[in-house]
């Protein structure tokens, strides 16, 4: 399997981490609106050079368990908007998952599902995978509005199945297969 980065479209940059991406990094994972969602908490500035370090590898994307997070940046300004990443859950069973995380501001101008279609270009038409999913927090309404306009449908909804952050939250799981984004256009 293989993949070729940077991807450029009409608006967006979606392109490795650099060293130079640390302060955007840090003001992304160390906003409590942000985080507010995730399975992390706000980080400190160590774990987020920690979170750099991972980001600056090279992920050939051909073992379970690997994840390619690239930045997404406003080609007009160079602006750091947030970043997509694309998990191999399973070689074998050709599956995959993505995710987004993105600066509050950024937020309503379709930035992520256009960095979004991207990814799932990526990992249907580049690295072969059969199926895609997204796990989500039920409360998280703006990202399930977001899979729902990218075009995948709700497969799961588990009820209290994760305690985060002091509290049993709900869980979504959304999915494609390579069938439907195939027959998308």
């Amino acid at each position: 399997m293989s993949y070729s980065l940077p991807i450029e479209t009409d608006r967006l940059t979606l392109r490795r981490y650099v060293e130079n991406d640390y302060d955007d990094l840090l003001r992304l994972q160390s906003n409590p609106d942000v985080t507010r969602f995730l399975l992390y908490d706000v980080r400190t500035p160590e774990q987020v050079k920690e979170a750099l370090t991972g980001r600056l590898a090279d992920v050939p994307m051909d073992a379970d368990g690997q994840a390619l997070t690239v930045a997404v940046i406003l080609r007009d300004t160079g602006r750091h908007l947030g970043e997509v990443t694309l998990f191999l859950n399973s070689t074998e069973q050709r599956t995959g998952e993505i995710g987004y995380v993105f600066h509050p501001e950024s937020h309503g101008h379709g930035y992520a599902a256009e960095a979004s279609v991207e990814l799932l270009r990526l990992g249907f038409e580049e690295l072969g995978l059969h199926r895609v999913i997204a796990r989500l927090d039920a409360r998280n309404t703006g990202s399930v509005k977001l899979l729902q306009r990218l075009g995948l449908r709700q497969e799961a909804h588990f009820v209290q199945n994760e305690y985060l952050k002091g509290e049993w939250t709900d869980e979504l799981v959304f999915a494609m297969l390579y069938s439907e984004w195939d027959d998308r256009s």
